[in-house]
């Protein structure tokens, strides 16, 4: 089985290589072909997470020596014909498979750039995945890909007394305190998912964060309600109150689990719930024989206190990649200037770093 299927679509390139694909079944038969993926590139996932005026697409191309799949959320370019493109919230990138030696990725490009100037997108911004394979190679000579940070991983497939050991020590006394007072469990009910989302919106609000981190409750719901993955939502609880102080929602797919969205109460951040809900999820995680546990890395993937707070976990860290990919550097440049006009302003080296940089530009002006 392959994903490439007998339905005539007009984004097709002629040659039959490219496909989009934006129906469900067909999108989800064709990424389950792939020995390995996340639910960062699920169907479910790219419809929640798309935004009003953003289209989810699934790129197929294959040829005899590899089978190549691209998830993307298209959007136009308010005030102009051209569209851009971009990843959703996490780690994505292309699917890859039966890569052989002989894999040449000059074909691939040709396609896809052919697609992509065929449908006037004129960038592509994505997020790559730190534990799936081949991504750099099938990308390469098409824009750049940079590595501003790392993501730690606890390696599952450690024993499991060898993964605490890695533990930082100040850690270790926080979770063995936590554990006198405090318990984890499974969060099943109506009233558990309300709980954590006003837990989590108090600590977004604590922590200053960007209006989009601010999900309505529908995007809980669906969240944990989609057949596409597996989530668990553990909550943690004062045992002589029952009061929840921490919750956190944990994707599992395939042989990897993803810290995906968390949140504490204010009041009880020294009794460390956040801390041992990610240990009990590391235990559990063992016992489903899962083999990465991905937390992360840090805000906007600096070396920050979040950083250091995941890397107290285990100091294995993963290369965090973004693609970066001008397909017309001609429209490009041209967008940047109209913009300029419009807004009469200039741009620093550091704006200039934004990708792509005409869509910081309403940012400078407020």
């Amino acid at each position: 089985m392959n994903c490439i299927f007998d339905t005539t679509l007009e984004e097709q390139v002629k040659s039959g290589m490219i496909q989009v694909i934006r129906e469900k079944k067909e999108w989800k038969r064709c990424i389950n072909t792939f020995p390995h993926h996340d639910f960062y590139h699920t169907y479910s996932y790219h419809e929640l997470s798309r935004k009003q005026d953003e289209e989810p697409i699934l790129i197929s191309y294959e040829e005899p020596q590899g089978l190549v799949a691209l998830p993307l959320l298209v959007r136009p370019i308010i005030g102009t014909p051209y569209k851009d493109a971009t990843s959703v919230y996490g780690y994505a990138g292309p699917l890859v498979m039966k890569l052989k030696p002989s894999f040449n990725n000059k074909k691939f490009k040709e396609e896809l750039i052919a697609f992509l100037m065929q449908n006037h997108i004129i960038t592509i911004f994505s997020r790559l995945h730190p534990f799936i394979e081949h991504q750099d190679e099938v990308l390469e000579g098409l824009g750049e890909i940079t590595n501003p940070g790392f993501v730690v991983n606890i390696d599952l497939t450690q024993p499991i007394d060898i993964q605490r050991q890695n533990y930082g020590s100040r850690l270790k006394t926080y979770l063995n305190k936590a554990r006198k007072t405090c318990s984890v469990y499974k969060g099943t009910t109506e009233d558990d998912i309300q709980e954590f989302i006003t837990i989590y919106h108090e600590n977004m609000d604590r922590v200053n964060a960007n209006e989009s981190y601010f999900f309505d409750e529908r995007y809980f719901y669906k969240l944990l309600l989609s057949s596409e993955y597996e989530t668990e939502l553990l909550l943690c609880k004062i045992d002589e109150t029952d009061e929840i102080i921490a919750g956190a929602i944990f994707i599992l797919t395939d042989d990897i689990v993803q810290y995906h969205l968390s949140g504490a109460k204010t009041e009880h951040l020294s009794l460390g719930g956040i801390k041992l809900i990610i240990d009990e999820m590391r235990l559990r995680a063992n016992d489903m024989n899962y083999k990465f546990f991905n937390l992360g890395g840090g805000r906007a993937n600096r070396e920050d206190s979040l950083m250091a707070f995941k890397s107290s976990f285990s100091k294995d860290l993963m290369p965090f990649k973004l693609w970066k990919f001008i397909v017309d550097q001609k429209i490009y440049d041209k967008l940047i200037e109209q913009e300029l006009k419009r807004l009469r302003n200039s741009m620093t080296d550091k704006d200039l770093e934004y990708f792509p940089a005409y869509r910081i530009l309403p940012q400078i002006s407020n």
